[in-house]
């Protein structure tokens, strides 16, 4: 396997050399995540204008390989916790392992195998012996969630002790197809993030940034904090966060990262709706 050492910067699916396992440090889970991308071939149904995939296309993911899915991520965990995966890939201060977390080049969800998938990594974290000590983490679009696989996959997710971060980067039809390239409607967006909290923990991820040297407009915000509200009792809280790699997509030269100062009080008004808020400039 290839040996170059991880970093924040860099969350590329190609450092281990296998097709569905992937390393990468996380700033927001705090350590190594041990990705499952079910999109191989990095085609997704929306098209984030700050996504770092490369060659990004429309579309859904191939059939997926899981007896190749499970020989991977059994002998990654081998490596991790029986060879030098963490001496000699991973700096020090992030040496520990955190989550298992399915993510990858596209929407995990759009798989068929997803909830096979979601079974499949229990067995094998049951095997390792890490059953209950690594959390199996979602990211998702929630694009999908009305599809019963997908409320069967993140219901089990939620039995397991996992968690769900749920994509949601703007309060209105234009910002959401603006930055995500999507027609969701905000009704439509709520209702599924209902859903969701109510299968698995739940916490909604935000991506801000500048865009043609402008922060978001006090409009948007208004609208984004106003679709949040009457999901916040049930939510585990918002990650918050702003570009730390580049975008690969051709709107690239036109974003750019926001001052922690302004993450903040952002920050602070998510809380006054009585949220947990974590940001990561």
């Amino acid at each position: 396997m290839p040996r170059i050492l991880l970093k924040t910067e860099d969350h590329s699916r190609d450092s281990s050399g296998m097709r569905y396992v992937y390393p990468v440090i996380s700033r927001r889970a705090g350590g190594v995540s041990v990705g499952i991308n079910l999109n191989p071939n990095n085609a997704c149904n929306w098209r984030c204008i700050y996504c770092q995939v490369p060659d990004l296309k429309r579309g859904g993911p191939p059939p997926i390989d899981l007896a190749l899915l499970e020989r991977e991520l059994d002998d990654f965990l081998n490596w991790v916790c029986s060879g030098d995966f963490m001496t000699t890939r991973v700096p020090e201060g992030a040496r520990q392992l955190v989550d298992v977390a399915f993510s990858g080049n596209g929407e995990p969800t759009s798989a068929a195998e997803f909830p096979d998938a979601v079974a499949l990594v229990e067995r094998v974290l049951a095997r390792h012996g890490l059953a209950g000590k690594l959390i199996v983490r979602l990211i998702t679009n929630g694009s999908l969630l009305d599809r019963k696989a997908v409320q069967a996959g993140i219901a089990r997710i939620g039995r397991g002790g996992g968690e769900v971060w749920f994509k949601l980067d703007a309060g209105t039809s234009a910002g959401m197809a603006r930055i995500n390239g999507t027609r969701a409607r905000p009704d439509v967006v709520a209702r599924r993030l209902a859903c969701c909290a109510a299968l698995a923990p739940t916490w909604v991820q935000t991506c801000v940034f500048r865009m043609d040297g402008a922060a978001p407009a006090e409009q948007e915000l208004q609208a984004w904090l106003a679709l949040l509200s009457p999901a916040a009792p049930a939510l585990a809280g918002v990650h918050l966060y702003s570009l730390a790699r580049p975008s690969l997509q051709k709107e690239a030269p036109r974003l750019g990262r926001l001052e922690a100062g302004w993450m903040e009080e952002l920050a602070d008004r998510v809380r006054q709706l009585g949220l947990t808020v974590r940001v990561s400039p």
